[in-house]
């Protein structure tokens, strides 16, 4: 029972911290400039990947815990979302 308690709340986290990379990505979106290529798909995952680098880029600069929720937390995952989308931008010139 504790084992399928974890596995569930694992699950459970994965998915916020996907909605809530999704919603970093949507916002670095419409924040860069120009045209941008890729779609709903590659929102997703530069959000998430966004989200990811920029909690652990403020992991280690700002000895932040990223496992709070907050609105600190959310504008480096949307830092992070606009730095991996500019990367993005460059490359796929």
């Amino acid at each position: 029972m504790l084992i399928s308690a974890l596995i569930f709340g694992l699950i459970m986290n994965l998915i916020s911290w996907a909605v809530f990379g999704l919603i970093a990505g949507i916002i670095a979106k419409m924040i860069s400039p120009g045209p941008e290529p890729g779609g709903v798909i590659v929102t997703i995952v530069i959000g998430v990947l966004g989200a990811i680098v920029g909690g652990w880029l403020s992991t280690l600069i700002f000895d932040y815990d990223p496992n709070n929720w907050s609105l600190g937390g959310f504008f480096v995952a949307v830092v992070g979302a606009l730095l991996l989308l500019f990367v993005y931008k460059k490359l796929a010139r």
